[in-house]
C-alpha cells in the first residue's frame, strides 16, 4: 500500500501523543507492559506459597502468550497442540472465571520444540483487544470488543517460518502496529528449493476499523520475533523501533512508515527478544540455540551507530530490563548481569537460578521477577551493586511466559493455568 492519508494519520499520531502522556499506569496493555519496558511501580512480596494465590484458573489448551490486563479483565491466547485450534480468552481479574472464549479452528504446522500455537501476546485498549496468530496460508489479526464480540479481522496472508508465529501487536494512540517479519531469500540464509519466500512488512492499522494505513516493506531472510517499541525522536514526534537479523536496528516514521534511521549490520544471528530504551540508547539482543549471543546498544537518530556490545552471558530469548541508568540482562541460563546503560560496564553478574528461561524479567517496585521454564518465579532485588535473590515461588507447571502487573496484583501464566497474586502476604 503506498504512503497515503497523511492528514488522517497525522491526527492519529497527535492522539497517540495524548494517549502516551495519559499513560494508563494501572493497566498492562501489551507484551511487557508500558512500551515494552517491563516496569511497574507496584510493590509486591518476594515470594508466595500456594495458599497465597488469590486465584488459580485452568484454561483450555496451552501456550506461551503472556497475559494483558485492562480494568477487571485479563486477556490471553491459548491453543490446542493436537489440532492448532486457537482460543482467544478473557478472564475476570477478580476471581479467574472465564468471561468469554472465542474458538478458531486452524491447521497443524511446523513449530520449534519450545514454541506453541499461542505464543503471541495480545494488546488491549479501553474498547478492544487485538490478537494475532498464523498458519502457513494465513496470518490473522482480530479485534474483539471487551465483551467478546468481534470488531473486525484482517488476513495478512501467508506466513513463512520454521519456528511458528511469535511476535505480538502493539498500540500507539489510534495506531495498531504489527512487525510481520518472515523467512526469505534476501540474505545469506536461503530457503530450501521447494519453499516459497515470505513477504516481510511492518504494518500500521486504524485500531477502530482495521483499515490499513501504511505498509513498510522489509527484507525477508531470518524471521524476527521482536516486538517493536515507540521512541520519542523529538518533542511531540514518535517513531517505531524494530529489530531484525536482516536490517539490524531501525526506526520508521509513524506518519508514513518511511525509515528514519538504521544500523543494518548490528546482528549476525536471530532476533527473538524485543528492543528497549535506556540512557538514550536502544538495546537489542541476537543469538541462537548454539550460543554466541550478544547485546547491542545503539545510539539512535541521525548518524545512528553501535555504541557498545555486551558479549558475556548475554540473553537470546529474554528481553533486557531497563531501570534508571542500569540495564539488567537475564540470560537463558539464569545468569543475571547488571550493566551501566551508558557505557556497558558490568556492575555485577551472578546466577539467580539453575534452570532455563524463555520468559522475560519485569520490574515491580523494588524487585525484579522472572519465570523459569520449569515454572519457578524467581525474585531478585533491583540493586545495581549486587545480586541478591529474595525468593522463589513454585507455580506448579512449566511456563515460558512473562508476568503482567496491574493495580496491586501480578498475573502469571503457566502452560495451561493463569494465576493472580497480590500484596496480602507482604
Amino acid at each position: 500500500m503506498p504512503f497515503r492519508n497523511a492528514l488522517s494519520i497525522g491526527l492519529l499520531v497527535v492522539a497517540a501523543a495524548v494517549t502516551a502522556r495519559d499513560g494508563r499506569a494501572q493497566e498492562w496493555t501489551r507484551f511487557r507492559g508500558p512500551n515494552g519496558s517491563g516496569r511497574s511501580e507496584t510493590v509486591l512480596p518476594a515470594q508466595w506459597s500456594e495458599t497465597d494465590f488469590e486465584w488459580k484458573a485452568p484454561i483450555p489448551g496451552e501456550g506461551h502468550s503472556s497475559p494483558v490486563v485492562w480494568g477487571d479483565r485479563v486477556f490471553l491466547l491459548s491453543s490446542d497442540r493436537a489440532t492448532a485450534t486457537r482460543y482467544a480468552l478473557c478472564l475476570s481479574a477478580r476471581d479467574g472465571s472465564t468471561l468469554w472464549s472465542n474458538e478458531f479452528p486452524s491447521v497443524r504446522h511446523t513449530l520449534h520444540i519450545r514454541s506453541s500455537y499461542a505464543s503471541s501476546t495480545p494488546t488491549v485498549d479501553d474498547e478492544r483487544v487485538y490478537f494475532a496468530w498464523s498458519a502457513p496460508e494465513e496470518t490473522m489479526l482480530i479485534a474483539f470488543f471487551h465483551d467478546g464480540r468481534e470488531a473486525w479481522k484482517v488476513n495478512l496472508g501467508r506466513w513463512v517460518s520454521q519456528h511458528g508465529y511469535g511476535t505480538s501487536p502493539i498500540l500507539h494512540g489510534d495506531l495498531l502496529i504489527v512487525n510481520n517479519s518472515q523467512d526469505g531469500n534476501d540474505g545469506e540464509k536461503k530457503l530450501k528449493p521447494d519453499e516459497v519466500p515470505g513477504d516481510s512488512f511492518v504494518l500500521a492499522f486504524d485500531r477502530k476499523t482495521g483499515r490499513e494505513l501504511w505498509r513498510a516493506r522489509r527484507a525477508s531472510n531470518v524471521v524476527s520475533y521482536a516486538v517493536p517499541c515507540i521512541r520519542e525522536s523529538s518533542p511531540g514526534k514518535a517513531e517505531v523501533v524494530c529489530l531484525s537479523t536482516n536490517e539490524g536496528v531501525y526506526a520508521l516514521d509513524l506518519l508514513t512508515g518511511r525509515e528514519n534511521w538504521s544500523v543494518p549490520k548490528a546482528f549476525t544471528m536471530r532476533t527473538v527478544s524485543s528492543p528497549v530504551l535506556a540512557a538514550d540508547h536502544v538495546f537489542g539482543t541476537t543469538g541462537s540455540g548454539g550460543g554466541g549471543n550478544y547485546v547491542v546498544a545503539v545510539k539512535p537518530g541521525t548518524g545512528a551507530d553501535i555504541a557498545f556490545e555486551v558479549r558475556k552471558q548475554a540473553p537470546y530469548v529474554p528481553t533486557p530490563l531497563p531501570s534508571g541508568d542500569s540495564v539488567f540482562l537475564w540470560s537463558d541460563g539464569g545468569v543475571v548481569t547488571c550493566i551501566d546503560a551508558r557505557s556497558g560496564a558490568t556492575r555485577f553478574a551472578g546466577r539467580a537460578h539453575d534452570g532455563d528461561f524463555s520468559g522475560s524479567p519485569i520490574l515491580a517496585g523494588d524487585k525484579i521477577y522472572c519465570v523459569s521454564d520449569d515454572g519457578v518465579l524467581v525474585c531478585i532485588a533491583a540493586s545495581d551493586t549486587e545480586l541478591k535473590v529474595l525468593g522463589k515461588t513454585t507455580l506448579g507447571e512449566a511456563s515460558r511466559s512473562t508476568p503482567a502487573v496491574s493495580g496491586s496484583r501480578m498475573f502469571l501464566r503457566t502452560y495451561s493455568h493463569v494465576m493472580c497474586v497480590g500484596p496480602k502476604s507482604s
